[in-house]
């Protein structure tokens, strides 16, 4: 029996995580925990919000509705792991638990980073075309989009989790990160993964740069639509709609362009696990945020469910 308890602990890995028990580290502590409810509660909200009121059963909401719920599922994936070792002193993850970490968070950027990229076509097709915007977002377009975003994911998530837990790894077995991160569990790898990790690299560059040039590509059309526009309060309306989605690119793209397309010279782990906690934890906190109170459909959505609620309190 003891034979057995130590083999499954000789298969885990420790999780060295971002905070110690000082007393700053928990002041931060309490507060990636406010922001994580905030972004529990908030997506959770959005996804309501955009399924009870028909007036958001548009494509753009549809697709943001799609972001909200891989936003839910990404802070969903590490941050609970977190806190659990850090409340109760256990810094330990079995050999499932990490690989399904890895597979789920390659998964969830993927498909957001491409479905982002796939939202500034949208907005471009909105402004440009107006006219011709049911057919050309239909419902079957706008699964087709969503679809694609999240097969795309699934199979990148699914091939790096395979690969990566394939690797043998030998020593303490202790991952610099509060998560499996998978740059950071290769350095424990006890052969050479170089080759690998340049296939990595090459497929973070592709899978940024992919929906990257979408969006710069669609936005560029955008202005220049605008620019065309004869009335300058169409124009600014125009440009408030993809206000939003701006906000929400340069701040996923941002983090991601940081912690993945820098030189590995470049790369120090506590910079790394820092920027993690803005990617994993503040985005999908910022996302509803944005979307919601610089929305006048999402805003007149929860007063007219906020409303509800009153009156129904009252009978």
């Amino acid at each position: 029996m003891e034979i057995q308890s130590n083999q499954s602990s000789t298969d885990d890995f420790i999780l060295l995580g971002i905070f110690s028990h000082s007393p700053t580290d928990l002041v931060l502590f309490s507060l990636v925990m406010v922001v994580f409810t905030v972004a529990l509660c908030g997506n959770v909200l959005l996804l309501f919000l955009i399924y009870i009121d028909p007036r958001l059963h548009t494509p753009m909401y549809f697709f943001l509705s799609q972001l909200s719920l891989m936003d839910l599922m990404l802070v969903c994936t590490n941050v609970p792991k977190m806190v659990v070792n850090f409340l109760s002193g256990r810094k330990s993850i079995s050999f499932v638990g990490c690989g399904i970490q890895i597979g789920l968070f390659v998964c969830l950027v993927g498909s957001e980073g491409l479905l982002l990229g796939l939202m500034a076509y949208d907005r471009y097709v909105a402004i440009s075309h107006p006219l011709h915007y049911p057919v050309l977002m239909s419902q079957r377009v706008c699964l087709q989009i969503v679809g694609s975003s999240w097969a795309f994911g699934i199979i990148d998530g699914v091939i790096q989790m395979v690969v990566v837990m394939t690797f043998p790894y030998c020593g303490l077995r202790e991952v610099n990160h509060f998560f499996c991160e998978m740059l950071s569990l290769l350095k424990l790898a006890c052969i050479d993964t170089s080759i690998f990790e340049n296939v990595i690299y090459a497929c973070c560059v592709f899978m940024l740069f992919l929906p990257f040039s979408i969006i710069v590509a669609s936005y560029a059309r955008i202005l220049r639509a605008v620019l065309r526009m004869r009335s300058a309060q169409a124009g600014k309306k125009a440009l408030a709609t993809c206000s939003s989605h701006l906000t929400a690119v340069s701040l996923f793209y941002g983090a991601a362009m940081f912690i993945y397309l820098r030189p590995q010279r470049y790369r120090a782990p506590s910079h790394d696990k820092v920027v993690s906690i803005f990617y994993t934890v503040l985005t999908p906190m910022l996302n509803p945020l944005i979307y919601s109170l610089r929305n006048r459909e999402v805003m007149g959505a929860l007063r007219k469910g906020l409303d509800h609620c009153r009156i129904g309190s009252q009978h």
